[in-house]
C-alpha cells in the first residue's frame, strides 16, 4: 500500500535538535525515512511532546535527505559517535540496518525501530502503528457505523498478491459477524493504478446498483474510487471509505463522497516511539515477550513474541477533523 510516500549526516553535523538541553538530560534520536516529509515532521512533533510531558529529554530529529538505508546507516554512525542514549528508526531497509544498529546496541544505546521495522536482530523492539486484526476491523466498522440498517458494500483492493491488503480484508471477513446486516457482495482489484483503481470501482456501481459503501484499503484505491462516486452523481448514496491520506481524501470528505476513513496519527506516533524509547534507556521497562510497556497517554502495549506491539487502532479522520491534518501529509 503506497500510504506512505513515505530524512543527512548534515542534519546530524549541524545539529538540529530541538532545543538546548544540560548534559544530564537523555538524548534520543528519531531517525527519519527523510527529512521534508510532512508525516515524520508530524511524527516529530509527538516526540516533542513527549518530551516535554517526560522531562529532561532532547529530542534529535534526523534523517537522510532521500530515502535509502546508505543515508541512514550514515546518519546512524554520527549518532553513535555522538553517543546518544537512544536511536528510533523508521527504516528505509529491513536488513541493511541491522550491522549499524547492532554496533550502536552493542555501544549501551538504546535501539527501537517504529513504523518501518528492521529485523529482529537489529533492535531491541518494533512499534508497528496498528495490527492487522484492528485494521481489519475498522475498515469494515467505518463503513458500518454509516448504515445503521445493514447494506451492500464492495472491497476496492490493491492486487490480487498484496500481502497487507489480503491480511486486512481476511482480518475484515472474521469480524463481519459483529457488524449485523453488512453483506460484501464483491471484492475487485485495481493494481494500485488510479485509472483501473476508477474503472473497477464504476464496474461496482454498475454492476450493483444497490451498493451503499466501497472499502478500499490502499491510499491509491480509495482516491480513485471516491472521484468515481462523484462522477457517477452518486454522492450520498455510495460512500467511499478505508485507508487513505489526509492532503488527498480532503476533497472526498469536503464533496460528501467519503465520510470518514482512518490512517494512523503520525503525532501520536512519534509520541508512542518516544515513549517507548525513553522506558527501555531507562530500564523502567524490559524488552521481552510479553512484556506490558506503558506509552504515556496512549495506554500500554504488549510485545509479542518477535518484541513487535501495535499502538492503536487507525485515527479515523472526517469532516470534523480533516482540516487539521490535511496541510500535514
Amino acid at each position: 500500500m503506497n500510504m506512505m510516500r513515505l530524512l543527512t549526516t548534515a542534519a546530524v553535523a549541524t545539529g538540529l535538535f530541538a532545543g538546548t538541553a544540560s548534559a544530564e538530560d537523555m538524548r534520543i534520536a528519531l531517525v527519519v525515512k527523510a527529512l521534508g516529509i510532512g508525516f515524520f515532521e508530524a511524527a516529530a512533533e509527538g516526540a516533542e511532546e513527549a518530551a516535554k510531558e517526560l522531562g529532561g529529554v532532547e529530542i534529535i530529529y534526523t534523517g537522510p535527505t532521500d530515502t535509502t538505508a546508505e543515508g541512514q546507516i550514515e546518519v546512524i554512525n554520527a549518532l553513535i559517535a555522538q553517543n546518544v542514549d537512544a536511536i528510533a528508526v523508521s527504516a528505509n531497509d529491513t536488513d541493511a540496518l541491522v550491522p549499524t544498529l547492532k554496533k550502536a546496541m552493542q555501544r549501551g544505546i538504546t535501539v527501537i525501530s517504529w513504523d518501518s521495522g528492521v529485523a529482529e536482530e537489529g533492535r531491541m523492539a518494533h512499534l508497528n502503528p496498528s495490527s492487522n486484526a484492528l485494521i481489519g476491523n475498522m475498515i469494515i466498522k467505518l463503513a458500518a457505523d454509516h448504515l445503521p440498517e445493514g447494506g451492500d458494500v464492495a472491497v476496492l483492493s490493491a492486487t490480487t498478491t498484496s500481502t497487507n491488503q489480503n491480511t486486512w480484508i481476511e482480518e475484515m471477513n472474521k469480524v463481519m459477524g459483529d457488524y449485523p446486516g453488512i453483506n460484501v457482495v464483491a471484492t475487485v482489484y485495481g493494481d494500485d493504478l488510479a485509472d483501473k483503481s476508477y474503472r473497477e470501482a464504476q464496474g461496482l456501481m454498475q454492476s450493483y446498483p444497490d451498493l451503499d459503501a466501497i472499502i478500499a484499503p490502499t491510499s491509491v484505491g480509495i482516491v480513485a474510487a471516491a472521484q468515481a462516486v462523484v462522477d457517477a452523481g452518486k454522492v450520498g448514496q455510495v460512500n467511499v471509505t478505508g485507508l487513505g491520506l489526509p492532503s488527498e481524501m480532503a476533497g472526498a470528505i469536503e464533496s460528501g463522497a467519503s465520510q470518514s476513513f482512518a490512517i494512523w496519527n503520525p503525532i501520536d506516533l512519534g509520541y508512542s516511539a518516544t515513549m517507548l524509547a525513553h522506558q527501555l534507556a531507562t530500564e523502567a521497562a524490559k524488552a521481552e515477550p510479553g512484556a506490558s510497556i506503558s506509552i504515556g497517554r496512549m495506554g500500554a502495549i504488549t510485545l509479542d513474541e518477535t518484541n513487535s506491539a501495535a499502538m492503536a487502532d487507525p485515527f479515523v479522520y472526517d469532516a470534523s477533523n480533516i482540516d487539521a491534518f490535511k496541510e500535514i501529509f
